[in-house]
């Protein structure tokens, strides 16, 4: 059996590949928006994507399931679990609990593990050259290495109500029933690590097996003792707060994903055919560091770094659907900029149409900042603070307000327009990205120079 495990660390999502060589037939799991890596990998084990599917409707990321299956002519698996509402609106060979797929002597058998979502489905892979029983476990969003997932997305980000309570009592039933009854031997490969919000403790390491998580979980023993009040109020405490994309996300993951097929070649432009069109033909995104980005930056531009969050930080700033105008993105060439296409692929932001290589003609300013000393001297700021809830609960400066970096774009009628928006975050990377979009909506927003981290060690220099 050839089994491959891929991982982006900027979403913190796995995908898997699992082939039969005897047949040299492949299935996918959990693809990402981009079918032509999957292509080239099977291509170059010698195999055919014959199935793709996945294990729930996700949150984060919009599914390449349907491209992909597209693409190859494979029969495309899709969980029939669940209540009415999440059912997915798009057509595939519907899948149940006990159900099974079978590439040539492997066997993945679907297992209904509701509570992270109503239709979630885990996957027990059988490798049938080697063995009678599952070797492999699929668990998507249901068991992570060192935590579960969360069962209050869709009242976070989804528009549900209360829903939260329900899928904690159906994950505690999943755990029980489909989860702590399997062997010690059977390894553990989640859709999720570190740094995903999609729970709340996701460890770092890719694979955990059922014997490590049975040893050290922090669930286990609620479980064990039948404690599921206890068990809920632990799982639901400290959850992260969710980017309101996840959202939209959902949607469509649930309507299915629109199809690309081949995208054309991106069109490179020229300082000229932008003058007096930032912010308002075109949406332009600066992809350099934060530091030239402060020293030098194209008016009413959207600032994305190109680095390790470039995805996550586009899906903080961009909702595609209110944002409609075309996109052109800062990239050195072509090559680069049709990667960084790709990449926007993945939360859905789909209408970038163009490039450009360097910004020389094109008006720039320094990103205004205000340091500690004259913030300090003023007389009731507006301070907003773009960290998460949990980093905000450890400590804030004063009257500060707390908004996600993922929700400010959304909640644009909570932030004065007659007064200045001092901005912050814990180094300043996130706080710089959400200033870029305040400043191209209209808003008077200045970072705080050094961030919280500045005020905080400002603060125990004083104390000290």
């Amino acid at each position: 059996m050839l089994f491959r495990h891929f991982y982006d660390e900027d979403l913190a999502q796995g995908s898997y590949l699992i082939g039969c060589q005897k047949t040299a037939e492949a299935i996918v799991v959990d693809a990402w928006r981009d079918p032509q890596f999957y292509i080239a990998e099977a291509q170059k084990e010698n195999m055919k994507i014959v199935a793709v599917t996945e294990t729930h409707i996700h949150a984060d990321f919009l599914s390449g399931s349907r491209e992909l299956a597209a693409l190859t002519a494979a029969k495309l698996y899709l969980s029939d679990e669940g209540d009415a509402d999440w059912k997915y609106g798009f057509e595939g060979i519907k899948l149940y609990d006990g159900s099974e797929i079978k590439i040539g002597n492997i066997i993945v058998k679907a297992v209904h593990t509701p509570g992270h979502t109503p239709e979630h489905l885990s996957f027990l892979v059988t490798d049938g050259a080697a063995a009678t029983e599952p070797g492999f476990y699929l668990t998507g969003d249901f068991v992570f290495v060192g935590d579960i997932g969360r069962p209050d997305l869709l009242d976070e980000a989804a528009g549900g109500i209360d829903t939260r309570f329900a899928g904690a009592k159906q994950l505690f039933a999943s755990l029980r029933d489909k989860f702590l009854n399997l062997p010690d031997y059977v390894q553990v490969w989640p859709a999720h690590g570190a740094g995903s919000a999609c729970g709340k403790a996701l460890g770092a390491i890719a694979s955990t097996t059922v014997g490590y998580e049975r040893m050290f979980s922090w669930w286990v023993p609620f479980v064990q003792k039948n404690d599921e009040e206890g068990f809920t109020k632990a799982l639901l405490e400290g959850q992260p707060d969710a980017p309101l994309y996840f959202g939209r996300m959902k949607r469509q993951n649930k309507a299915g994903p629109a199809l690309f097929g081949k995208r054309p070649e991106l069109k490179e432009f020229v300082a000229k055919d932008l003058e007096g069109k930032i912010n308002k033909d075109y949406v332009f995104i600066d992809t350099r560091t934060r530091e030239a980005y402060l020293k030098s930056a194209v008016a009413d531009s959207l600032y994305i770094p190109a680095g390790k969050r470039f995805i996550t930080y586009a899906s903080y700033i961009l909702d595609p659907e209110t944002e409609t105008r075309p996109i052109i993105l800062l990239a050195a060439n072509q090559e680069e900029a049709s990667k960084l296409r790709a990449r926007l692929s993945f939360v859905g932001i789909d209408n970038v149409v163009g490039f450009i290589s360097n910004l020389e003609g094109l008006k720039q300013d320094i990103v205004p900042t205000i340091s500690l000393k004259a913030f300090e001297k003023l007389n009731k700021p507006f301070i907003l603070d773009v960290r998460t809830a949990n980093e905000y609960n450890l400590g804030h400066i004063d009257t500060a307000k707390q908004l996600h970096a993922g929700r400010v774009i959304y909640k644009l009628n909570e932030l004065p327009k007659n007064k200045t928006v001092i901005t912050h975050c814990q180094s300043g990377a996130r706080a710089t990205v959400v200033i870029s979009a305040l400043r191209a909506a209209g808003y008077d927003a200045v970072e705080l120079e050094g961030s919280y981290a500045a005020y905080e060690q400002q603060k125990e220099a004083v104390v000290a």
